[in-house]
């Protein structure tokens, strides 16, 4: 494996162009205007953008979970207009059927064939708008698509684009015309990321950069599809030592003997969080993961996934606290 240098650690993709080859360099370049391009729009949540970065290249799907107004729709068009590529979106209400995604087969009475007519879900980038308002058979529909990037209609599997990444909102607060996602479902989403509030400072930044005009209106495509499959197969080369593997194994398993857990990580946490690892050391110009990658990751990763029995709910934990208690009973590998 080509080494990808040996640049600072560090914690943004801001990296050392003197400390990486020049291959890796131009590789980089366009990830790194690309978090420039997101920071533009999406003022002071650098590290939730970073987040979906790193769920893009470790191939995997994102589900933006916040209150209405703080960005995750504009956040999800700004990715799409700086990948280029297909860019759909779906807003999902209660009516929303499994064929206004997938597609369906419409009959041509000139001929008297059948004629497949692809829906939003073969595209690059799938904006699946307020996801807890589709109906579960609607919500179902999208196991397949997320999980094995194909549709089947009538019979037959019809294989979705690549580069394909979908990022999904949701609204925890409001209950009225929803449909909590199930664990299947929650278990197809690499990760689950919070946006929040910005502080004073960035919220001013954000009212004055609107004063005129809308930044996302000026954005510009800075990467390729093909640039997000070279970054993805990259990512896939990191070295991930077997003593990593065995702290994310170990952070599983304590999972499902926890007492207070109904439904612990299933072996998909276990390789969404080494995949998501491999990411983040590819991003920070590393080419072995570490601990630290591990333990930075397990709360997006591995919280939605698990499920806690009515008491612990009803104490006020959350997968959150869960994970994080985790992290500091498993044994870290030196």
């Amino acid at each position: 494996m080509k080494p990808l240098g040996t640049a600072r650690r560090t914690d943004s993709l801001d990296f050392d162009r003197t400390a990486v080859t020049c291959e890796t360099d131009t590789v980089l370049a366009a990830l790194h205007g690309l978090e420039r391009n997101l920071a533009s729009v999406i003022r002071g949540k650098s590290e939730s953008v970073r987040l979906v970065l790193t769920a893009l290249v470790a191939d995997g799907h994102v589900l933006l979970e916040d209150v209405p107004g703080t960005g995750k729709t504009t956040l999800a068009k700004s990715l799409a207009r700086s990948l280029g590529g297909e860019f759909r979106r779906v807003q999902f209400t209660p009516d929303v059927m499994p064929a206004d995604v997938t597609g369906s087969s419409f009959y041509r009475p000139g001929d008297g064939t059948f004629e497949f007519r692809p829906g939003p879900a073969f595209c690059n980038v799938l904006l699946a708008d307020e996801i807890n308002r589709a109906s579960p058979r609607t919500q179902s529909a999208l196991l397949e698509v997320m999980g094995e990037a194909q549709v089947s209609v009538e019979g037959e599997r019809r294989a979705l684009p690549r580069p394909f990444f979908v990022i999904a909102t949701q609204n925890p607060n409001d209950f009225h015309g929803t449909y909590p996602l199930p664990e299947a479902q929650l278990d197809r989403f690499l990760m689950r990321v919070t946006l929040g509030y910005p502080n004073a400072h960035s919220e001013i930044e954000m009212i004055e950069s609107r004063a005129t005009a809308d930044p996302f209106e000026a954005l510009k495509k800075v990467a390729t599809p093909s640039d997000v499959l070279q970054w993805q197969a990259r990512a896939r080369e990191v070295h991930c030592d077997r003593s990593v593997t065995q702290y994310i194994v170990h952070l599983a398993e304590a999972s499902r003997i926890d007492a207070r857990v109904r439904l612990g990580l299933s072996p998909r946490a276990s390789l969404a969080l080494h995949r998501a690892a491999q990411a983040r050391a590819w991003l920070l110009t590393r080419d072995f993961v570490t601990p630290d990658d591990v333990r930075a990751l397990a709360g997006p990763v591995l919280a939605h996934r698990i499920q806690l029995d009515t008491k612990a709910k009803f104490s006020g934990e959350s997968g959150e606290s869960l994970i994080a208690e985790l992290l500091d009973r498993v044994p870290v590998p030196k």
